[in-house]
């Protein structure tokens, strides 16, 4: 039975606009297979306000070409992940020196996501080997985390790249739902992903990446745009683009405010 193409099954459930239309960021494809898979959300830019405090945004997609035999064997997996802006990141280790704490270790490592949030149809042990999700950065334990620069003997190289990891799931940036990706109508699969209260803005990207019987089958990623809306982003906007400008201001603005207080409760 051939499989609908996802542009035909979308309809049913997200209306997308024109100005809001999707283009394709990067497509990998294993031409060992002819099934391919296809993806789309309802826009391609979400607005943050200064009370967001956190969403789930649904992915749909459709494999086109799948086998109905397979289908219902459960022999198809998909992973779906929600990948921020990519940011060198430098991580410090406090010791205590002469009864004070002070940062005697660190260690910078190349750009990663600020964010990720992953689904899949199953935990990424069942879906495919270790080295094959390693290649593709795919689940938060299989992120590539390269230093740059000297790590000496590079005894403490672990720790610190543990602590990464520690650090982003703490704060929420890094986050996982083992079967957040379901199957709702054959080969049709809905993902939900979460945007974390504390998500950077800037140009993010959504990937969905197919495996067959724990074989990589294709990949396609869509980007996604998170910006800030009112006078987040007015502030936002002032302190990276015109940044001596808002230092200035927010200095006469300090020195104002500090004058008007000292006037104001001046005891005479």
């Amino acid at each position: 039975m051939r499989v609908m193409p996802l542009m035909a099954l979308l309809p049913l459930f997200v209306v997308l606009p024109a100005s809001a239309q999707l283009v394709d960021h990067t497509v990998t494809v294993n031409d060992k297979f002819r099934e391919r898979i296809d993806i789309g959300i309802s826009t391609n830019e979400i607005a943050i306000s200064s009370d967001f405090s956190g969403a789930d945004i649904t992915v749909f997609g459709a494999i086109d070409g799948a086998d109905e035999l397979l289908l219902a064997t459960f022999a198809y997996d998909v992973v779906v992940a929600l990948e921020g802006p990519r940011q060198s990141t430098t991580v410090r280790r406090k010791e205590r020196v002469a009864g004070i704490w002070i940062n005697r270790h660190s260690i910078r490592f190349e750009p990663i996501p600020a964010s990720y949030s992953m689904s899949s149809t199953r935990p990424l042990p069942d879906i495919a080997n270790l080295m094959e999700l390693g290649s593709r950065d795919i689940g938060i334990n299989n992120i590539r985390l390269v230093p740059t620069g000297g790590v000496g003997d590079g005894s403490r190289l672990t720790d610190f790249r543990e602590a990464l990891r520690r650090i982003k799931q703490t704060s929420g940036l890094y986050q996982r739902a083992p079967t957040g990706v379901q199957f709702i109508s054959k080969a049709l699969f809905r993902a939900s992903v979460r945007l974390p209260a504390n998500i950077p803005v800037g140009a993010h990207r959504v990937r969905a990446v197919l495996y067959k019987n724990n074989e990589f089958v294709m990949e396609k990623v869509i980007p996604l745009r998170v910006v800030k809306t009112g006078l987040e982003q007015f502030i936002y906007t002032m302190a990276h683009t015109y940044s001596l400008a808002y230092g200035i201001f927010a200095v006469l603005l300090a020195t104002v405010t500090g004058w008007l207080g000292s006037v104001i409760f001046r005891k005479d």
